[in-house]
């Protein structure tokens, strides 16, 4: 064992001699071995300031149904307006079915979804956005009210005389409605949810009892108030799309797509597909059918709901609806949840406007080439002047 010894003396690393350093040097310790410069205090990642923002993926709730190169200006801008009218549709709405159109302060800063502004947000900043139709004093108790301005208590009264000269023609959208719908039925709270696009006056469930003949109120299983149809109008149930076949045959074809589906061996050349995919198209079925006896996945039963959707939009006032006055109706008139997908493939006749999961529908036919309203009823052009004075300011 002793040459092992040996061998691991001789292995033995010997302390390698540190070269001098001069006595000018400024390191104090002449033995003390240099290291090299460090670079640890660099910044060696890219700042914040300079990094590119990656786009978060958007989110149903703000995703815009169209593409930029696909929309239509004035279409995309009637669903900003509503945006900007919310709480000026809502809280006319609300107060005007207050005692005496007034409502305490306090109480109308917790009712944010009745008066449309955003929930968090204090009342106080919205009203003065509208000087000319809204107005807040204090009252002899010591509180603060909110009512109307005496100028929109005029608008107010123009409005309702507007309303009971137009009645007639309210009564007829409802008898329509019911015509259409499965069971001849409709629940008057739903009509009373959807009033606004049809201008249906607030107070519709009681000019009811005026039209004997029309209408029949009952009470459901549930204990809810139901509107039938007592008469059935064969001169009613004609739809827009009908009349339109009668005077412009070739429009009207033009209007709807349902692409036959057949097979590469026939080789048809485009023209003659066009020609097979019309004779698919036509005829289509009356909304005033029972077509919701169809099998619900059949080519009919889409032709019967497209039709429905036409006819429906139809008879609103701007000739335009959400998904909410859709969905509202989706038991009465047999519409599917591929509602929204039925729609995209019939980009002739309907726009989609707004967000994945807030979007409207507008009929195509019911807008000039501009997206302007063709045909303005007397509620719209009401409205419009509202608007107008709403965005105005004191002078």
């Amino acid at each position: 064992m002793a040459w092992l010894r040996l061998f691991s003396r001789t292995l033995k690393p010997q302390n390698p001699t540190l070269p001098q350093i001069s006595s000018s040097s400024p390191n104090p310790n002449p033995n003390f071995r240099t290291i090299p410069f460090s670079t640890s205090f660099l910044i060696t990642k890219t700042p914040k300031k300079f990094k590119k923002s990656r786009k978060k993926p958007e989110s149903p709730r703000t995703k815009s149904i169209q593409h930029e190169s696909t929309q239509i200006p004035n279409f995309e801008s009637l669903i900003s307006r509503d945006a900007h009218f919310r709480f000026l549709i809502r809280s006319k709405e609300f107060i005007s079915k207050q005692p005496e159109r007034i409502l305490r302060l306090d109480d109308a800063g917790k009712l944010y979804r009745e008066l449309g502004f955003p929930r968090g947000r204090k009342i106080t900043r919205f009203i003065p956005k509208h000087p000319l139709i809204f107005q807040t004093y204090r009252h002899n108790d010591g509180k603060m009210w909110l009512g109307f301005s005496e100028f929109m208590e005029d608008l107010l009264d123009e409005e309702k005389a507007l309303i009971d000269s137009m009645e007639i023609d309210r009564v007829n959208r409802v008898r329509k409605l019911l015509m259409m719908s499965k069971d001849k039925r409709i629940l008057l709270s739903k009509i009373h949810h959807t009033r606004l696009i049809f201008g249906i006056p607030e107070d519709f469930r009681d000019r009811v009892g005026k039209y004997p003949d029309y209408f029949r109120v009952v009470t459901g299983q549930d204990g809810n108030r139901v509107l039938e149809l007592v008469n059935w109008d064969s001169n009613l149930a004609v739809s827009e799309l009908e009349r339109r076949f009668m005077t412009d045959e070739d429009k009207a074809k033009r209007a709807f797509k349902f692409p036959l589906k057949h097979g590469k061996e026939l080789e048809l050349e485009e023209k003659d597909a066009k020609k097979l995919n019309q004779l698919n198209t036509f005829p289509l079925v009356s909304p005033y059918s029972d077509g919701w006896k169809f099998d619900v996945w059949s080519l009919e039963a889409e032709k019967y709901r497209v039709g429905i959707v036409h006819e429906f939009l139809s008879l609103t006032l701007e000739k335009r609806a959400s998904i909410h006055h859709l969905v509202e109706f989706k038991d009465e008139f047999s519409l599917t949840r591929q509602t929204y997908q039925m729609l995209k493939k019939q980009p002739t006749s309907f726009y989609l406007a707004g967000t994945e999961m807030n979007w409207s529908v507008f009929l195509k036919d019911g807008y000039d080439e501009n997206g302007v309203l063709i045909s303005k009823d007397p509620q719209v052009l009401f409205n419009e002047k509202l608007y107008k004075y709403a965005d105005m300011q004191k002078s």
